[in-house]
Formats: structure tokens, C-alpha cells, sequence
């Protein structure tokens, strides 16, 4: 067999046989496929698809090319929750310690930001002494003692898809469905989960924009996670906007203490209650509730307790960041004191958020990143006061940019104001949950 007898099959719009998608995988693992043939491979793919068959094997050969955690010596459920990312989506840091508080064992295998998007590592890593360069003795132990841990992706997992995603992102075939839904599940897979939940984004600020492609995305997920022995379920929530008031790392890490202290308001509630049904599905499918409902409740009185505080305190401690940021995070966390204001332009109503705008204004001023390699400045973000459907007048505060440098900062704010569309007539509230995906 050879890797152009494959690529050309792919090529035709045939499909590969089982063995033929092995051969490759383990060529690409091993290094003795080259890089121009992966990626006529991913091109063909995403020009002619994948069957269900076909995308299952992938998924599979991708997540047995490394090494798969074992957390076996752990008496708990295992699950994770992943999203496919968006513009100040910080659920990650509010559901792992509220489900590990609830007893679930969540090893989570995060990732950094790119482009619009934030990344929970790069988030994690604003906490002062915060490690994410976990070993898998660490993870392990964290897991034993926190109930929940958060790390990178290491060289040990899923090692083709790591080497895929890179060409995957420099030969524009990031979009391809099969080739997202492999690299999430191989991922996830190798980390020993019994169950995941999916959160698809979809709107203005969102990885795929078009509502029929998110939902074709979550069905290809769902159906391949449960083929890989994962009890899998998605979600299709609203990305039409940011999620919360803050986008920027250390701003967002101080949302979620504060929201995990119990301090919440309006524009910050729904980070929580998205985060909350999320956590509640997870709670479901690990089977240690048997409903929706009674899950819900168990979170709110883990919230209220002050038990998921907790939780969050001890994995800071336990991955040898500074935890006195629980207590105080304005002053543990760098935070740009600079502030600038963004002002309506007009008088009206928040018709439209072009949210992906809105985080590449920040990733500019530093609080992102263009290429992998960029070094993100955590002390800077974005704080919004409006939602869609809130009156604003002429002058009034869309929200404050804080960055030490101005004349980037008045970048940001510029973009930002241009991000933000003032119409005469209100709109209904977006709903935050748009569909639950079983199948």
C-alpha cells in the first residue's frame, strides 16, 4: 500500500477501506508519510467527505495512535465537557469544579486560544504559578486529590491529530467536518471518558456560523462519540454574542470566581446558567442523576454551599497557582488598570453583536493570538454592559477596554464600537440553549 494509492481513492470520491485509513494514520504517527501527502489526504477529505464508516475509523485510528489514559484506580464516573469556542466562553473554569464537586471525576484536556477564540489553558495560565504542562503521574495525582484536573494535549496523546491539526491550519481545511469531529473525539477519547458533552457554538461569534452545518457538526460528533464507547450528547447554544460581560483572560478568570462566589448579575448570569446545563447533562450522563431536573438542583446547592468555590481553590493549589486569587482576584490576577470607554454612537437598541470582531479586537491588543506561537498579554480584555435587546443612548457605555498601551487600546475600542449594531426597534432575547442533540 501506498499513501498516493490512498490519497488518489480519497481524490475520486471513493470510500477508504478500514485498512487503508490505518495504514495512513500509522504512517503519519510514525513519520514516514510526508507532510505535502497529509495534506493532499486532509484536501481530499474536505472536498469529497466522509461516510459514518469512514469518519469512525478515522476517529478511532487517530485516538489509538497514542497513548489512553487510564483512571481506573479511580472509583468515580469519568467526563469532560468540550466546545468548539467562541468570544468570552469561560464555562470550562465553572464546570470542572462544580461537577467534581458533585462527585464525578472530570480530566479535562484543554485548549489554547487561536484567531477569535479564547482557550482555557491561556486563561488558566493568567492565575499566577497556574501549571498546565501537567505529566500524566501529575494529572493522575491531581485528579486523586482535586477530582479534577486541567492540562494540555501532550505528545503522548493522540499524536496524529496533533500533527494534522497543525496542516489542518495551514492549508485551510480547519472546516472539514470529519477532520474536526476526529480531532475533538480522539482527543477526549485517549483521556478514559465514560461520558462528554458537546458544546456547539453557533452565531456571529462562533466557529461555524451556519446553524444546518453546527447541527450536521453535533449529530457527526454525538454518532462518533458513542461509537467510540462514550456516552456522547451536544448542545447548540447562542454565540451571537459574548458569553458573560468579560472576553480577555485574567477578566474572565475573575467572572468566574466571582460568579462562583456567588456575586452575579444580569450580564454575567448567562455564563452561569449555561454552564450549569452543561454541567447538569454531564451530571446525567455519568448517571449520578436521573434527571435534568434533580441534577440542576444538586448544582445549585454545590454553587451555594460554596462546595464548587472549594473545588476551584483546591485545583488551584494543586497545580501550583497562587489560591489567595479566590479570595481576592482584582488584586492576585494581572489586570490592566488602564481603562477606556467604548461609547454608542446613537441612541436605540442592541440589534447585532459581530462578536467575532469583538475578539479580534482583543486578540490584537494582545489577549489573543494570530499565529500558535504569539505571546498572549493576560491583562487585557474586554468588559461589555449590553446585551441584545438593551436600550443604549447616544454616548452610553457599550462597555470598557482595558489595556496599559493607548494607542492599541483605542484600536480595540474602535473595532469594538463598530462590532456593536444600535437599531431603532427591540429584539426578543436570544435563547441561550438551541437544541439538545442525542443522536
Amino acid at each position: 500500500m501506498r499513501p498516493q494509492d490512498v490519497i488518489r481513492k480519497k481524490r475520486d470520491g471513493a470510500e477508504l477501506s478500514r485498512e487503508e485509513i490505518l495504514f495512513f494514520i500509522d504512517g503519519v504517527t510514525r513519520g514516514t508519510i510526508a507532510d505535502y501527502q497529509i495534506s493532499a489526504l486532509l484536501m481530499a477529505i474536505y472536498l469529497n467527505g466522509m461516510n459514518d464508516a469512514e469518519q469512525e475509523i478515522l476517529t478511532e485510528a487517530m485516538l489509538r495512535s497514542g497513548n489512553i489514559l487510564d483512571f481506573s484506580s479511580i472509583a468515580k464516573p469519568k467526563a469532560d465537557k468540550h466546545s468548539t469556542g467562541g468570544v468570552g466562553d469561560k464555562t470550562s473554569l465553572l464546570i470542572a469544579p462544580m461537577v467534581a464537586a458533585c462527585g464525578v471525576c472530570v480530566p479535562m484536556i484543554s485548549g489554547r486560544g487561536l484567531g477569535h477564540t479564547g482557550g482555557t489553558l491561556d486563561k488558566l495560565e493568567s492565575i499566577p504559578g497556574y501549571r498546565v504542562d501537567l505529566s500524566a503521574s501529575e494529572f493522575e495525582n491531581v485528579l486523586q486529590t482535586v477530582g479534577y484536573a486541567m492540562s494540555g494535549q501532550t505528545a503522548e496523546l493522540a499524536p496524529a491529530d496533533k500533527k494534522m491539526y497543525a496542516l489542518r491550519d495551514a492549508t485551510a481545511t480547519v472546516e472539514a467536518i470529519p477532520l474536526i469531529v476526529a480531532s475533538i473525539i480522539s482527543k477526549k477519547g485517549a483521556a478514559g471518558l465514560d461520558a462528554m458533552v458537546i458544546d456547539v457554538k453557533v452565531g456571529s461569534g462562533a466557529f461555524m456560523r451556519d446553524e444546518t452545518r453546527a447541527q450536521a457538526l453535533a449529530h457527526a460528533l454525538v454518532k462518533t462519540g458513542n461509537s467510540c464507547g462514550i456516552r456522547t450528547r451536544a448542545l447548540l447554544t447562542d454565540m451571537n454574542q459574548p458569553l458573560g460581560r468579560a472576553v480577555g483572560n485574567s477578566l474572565e478568570v475573575k467572572e468566574c470566581i466571582e460568579l462562583l462566589r456567588g456575586e452575579i448579575d444580569d450580564g454575567t448570569r448567562p455564563a452561569l446558567d449555561l454552564s450549569i446545563e452543561l454541567s447538569a447533562h454531564m451530571l446525567v450522563l455519568s448517571r449520578v442523576d436521573d434527571s435534568l431536573v434533580a441534577a440542576r438542583k444538586r448544582l445549585q446547592e454545590i454553587l451555594s454551599s460554596g462546595k464548587a468555590l472549594e473545588s476551584f481553590r483546591a485545583n488551584v493549589a494543586a497545580q501550583g497557582g497562587d489560591a489567595r486569587v479566590c479570595d481576592e482576584p482584582a488584586k492576585f490576577l494581572p489586570l490592566a488598570a488602564e481603562s477606556f470607554k467604548v461609547e454608542s454612537p446613537r441612541s436605540g437598541f442592541v440589534t447585532k453583536v459581530n462578536t467575532a470582531d469583538v475578539g479580534h479586537g482583543i486578540a490584537a491588543i494582545g489577549g489573543g493570538r494570530v499565529r500558535i506561537d504569539d505571546q498572549i498579554d493576560p491583562s487585557v480584555g474586554f468588559v461589555t454592559d449590553v446585551k441584545i435587546g438593551d436600550r443604549i443612548d447616544a454616548g452610553g457605555s457599550i462597555g470598557t477596554v482595558f489595556c496599559r498601551d493607548e494607542a492599541k487600546a483605542n484600536e480595540a475600542v474602535q473595532a469594538i464600537q463598530a462590532a456593536y449594531e444600535i437599531g431603532a426597534a427591540p429584539l426578543e432575547k436570544l435563547l441561550l440553549v438551541k437544541e439538545v442533540i442525542n443522536e
